[in-house]
């Protein structure tokens, strides 16, 4: 028994470090380099934790970041993984259209006025269409008071809740993310801030990542991104592709 005992204590030892290099390797961040796809297969790790159906759901997302890969080897991998998917084609902008037709009808002084008034078109997604119009402002200082007007109307939760809601809270949110992707593409980290705090889910792991290209260092994410939420609902993948995706494509904030 003393001899079976010490080789079941060897084999236990023996064993130990392979059973322990997955798990470590589940916890390690993505360095600088390679990081795009290293972030890309945190995000499939996550994906692979979906029921099947919704895996294949999740497919069409990771097409357009693959393509921004530059190494055959990623490239190859990945289309092992996802094969021909095709890449979505993005659909007609009716919240820029909107602006576009709103500022060219109205003027802009009339535009803003409307949007303090939350009069037609802006009576219904208020806050896309004025960020969508953040671009069109006539110059500099119109378009940072149209930022701030944002942050003004957003303001404080008011009374008046329902179902532990202010009547107010939803497109407070609004809100707030349309700001929180504005200050991450302007790279405005006071204002990214001040804007994710307006969301309904500030630690979000998209804006964790979206925060990430400001800061720097998104790979230190990629362990919670392999991680998943412990759920089977796809939401955990997308904000992953949705956060990273800006850092692939538009690279990180200039220091």
């Amino acid at each position: 028994m003393k001899l079976a005992g010490l080789f079941l204590l060897m084999a236990g030892l023996w064993a130990a470090p392979a059973l322990a290099a997955p798990l470590a390797a589940e916890a390690l961040a993505c360095p600088p380099a390679g990081e795009a796809a290293c972030m890309l297969d945190a995000a499939w790790t996550a994906a692979l934790l979906l029921p099947e159906e919704k895996r294949e759901r999740v497919k069409p997302l990771f097409a357009p970041l693959v393509l921004k890969l530059t190494a055959a080897t990623d490239r190859a991998r990945w289309h092992q993984r996802i094969g021909d998917t095709p890449v979505d084609m993005p659909e007609a902008d009716y919240v820029q259209h909107t602006a576009e037709t709103a500022i060219r009808e109205y003027g802009w002084d009339t535009f803003i006025q409307r949007a303090r008034d939350s009069a037609a078109p802006l009576h219904m997604g208020r806050p896309e269409i004025m960020a969508a119009a953040i671009d069109l402002a006539p110059d500099g200082r119109q378009r940072a008071q149209l930022i701030e007007l944002m942050f003004t109307l957003a303001g404080p939760s008011k009374p008046g809740r329902t179902s532990g809601f202010s009547d107010d809270d939803f497109e407070r949110a609004d809100f707030g993310h349309v700001l929180a992707e504005r200050m991450m593409r302007d790279c405005r980290l006071g204002e990214f801030d001040r804007a994710t705090a307006l969301t309904n889910a500030p630690g979000a792991l998209r804006y964790k990542l979206w925060r990430a290209r400001i800061t720097g260092g998104a790979g230190a994410l990629a362990p919670d991104i392999r991680a998943g939420d412990g759920t089977e609902d796809s939401r955990h993948v997308r904000q992953a592709l949705e956060g990273y995706s800006p850092i692939l494509t538009l690279g990180y904030c200039a220091k």
